[in-house]
């Protein structure tokens, strides 16, 4: 019994430290990393084709992936994603809601939510006296939220189409700290008349704002529990950097039944990093995917993206990468689909199992 009090007292102190780390991720005014819940995507779908979807994205999850997308909606759709994420202590949602206006716009609105909940705060475990008392344990949760309202439009040349996301964050770790963010992306498509496709998507293009509130008094108690981390105030600004990806995809048919479509992303951050292209103005990241397709009824997908230079224990370097694979199935307006991937390296495993469900409101007319 005792023993389990010890485990269960460690763990929590690890998620008490891992916040407090959360905390003092806003100590600084630009990071090359900040809100990475937005970068972890959505849709098993593009997840199976290592997010390889700039170009190509029409649906529904286009408001995240590329608004430009959207006005290829012929009617209302409905996208729903779930993931769990350290051994089930995080979990990462996602719903989302598109429609066309006419033939030539299109709206959209989706919610991303990625929190710890019920966490274990143990700051406050021993007593003035010196005394364990787990009484004195209380539970508070972590939670990042990301709404994005998204608007997409046909321009006059044709096959060019433009789209926009104006985005909301809001971060809230228990009582101690809360932020409100804002940021804008702009995406557009092209298709070529050989059937080619191109995409470009930039990210937080006038650098996403977050703006921390912080209760000085749980502040205090939270720098006074580990000597000599978290001593000093966090400043209360943070902001994120653009982004930018750049895509191209073609799709063949052979004998009416089956398909094959290839696509390419270039994802640049305007940072150094680990990744495989990298100097001090920025850093690129290729990635892959092929999608075969039987009747537009059934698909099997694979990719690979995430190159990074990784450096040994010699201090040498070695390339890594992340394959992914899925598979989906689509039937009157109902698309279910798989995949098995590490997503956004957010995953205490090596790999995770996503589903995700694709409603086309068509199926109800």
């Amino acid at each position: 019994m005792h023993l389990c009090k010890k485990n269960l007292l460690l763990k929590s102190y690890y998620v008490i430290l891992l916040t407090l780390a959360t905390l003092t991720v806003s100590a600084q005014t630009t990071r090359k990393y900040s809100n990475e819940f937005m970068n972890i995507g959505v849709d098993a779908a593009a997840l199976g084709m290592s997010n390889a979807v700039v170009s190509q994205t029409d649906d529904v999850n286009s408001g995240y992936w590329n608004p430009a997308g959207l006005v290829h909606l012929e009617d209302n759709q409905l996208a729903l994603m779930h993931s769990s994420y350290f051994a089930n202590i995080a979990n990462y949602n996602y719903i989302a809601y598109a429609m066309p206006l006419d033939d030539k716009s299109a709206v959209g609105l989706s919610l991303i939510r990625f929190g710890v909940d019920d966490i274990l705060d143990t700051t406050q475990l021993i007593d003035d006296q010196g005394n364990i008392n787990y009484d004195r344990i209380s539970t508070f949760s972590t939670a990042d939220y990301g709404l994005t309202f998204s608007y997409a439009r046909k321009l006059p040349l044709d096959g060019l189409n433009f789209g926009v996301n104006a985005k909301i964050i809001r971060r809230i770790i228990g009582d101690f700290a809360s932020s409100w963010g804002f940021g804008f992306d702009a995406g557009i498509q092209f298709e070529s008349k050989n059937e080619w496709k191109f995409g470009i998507m930039a990210r937080d293009i006038t650098t996403t704002y977050n703006a921390w509130s912080i209760d000085e008094d749980k502040f205090e108690q939270i720098s006074g529990a580990v000597d000599g981390e978290n001593q000093e105030l966090p400043e209360t600004t943070e902001i994120t950097i653009p982004k930018l990806q750049l895509g191209m995809s073609k799709k063949w048919v052979f004998n009416y039944d089956y398909s094959l479509l290839a696509a390419a992303n270039l994802n640049m951050r305007f940072a150094q990093n680990n990744d495989i292209i990298s100097t001090s103005f920025a850093s690129i990241n290729p990635a892959l995917g092929f999608e075969f397709g039987y009747t537009d009824l059934v698909f099997l997908r694979a990719g690979v993206g995430n190159f990074q230079n990784e450096i040994q224990i010699d201090d040498s370097e070695q390339i890594s990468f992340q394959p992914n694979f899925g598979v989906g199935f689509k039937y009157r307006g109902i698309q279910i689909d798989y995949a098995f991937t590490d997503i956004g390296d957010q995953s205490a495993a090596l790999y995770s199992n996503v589903f995700s469900l694709k409603i086309d409101f068509s199926v109800f007319r």
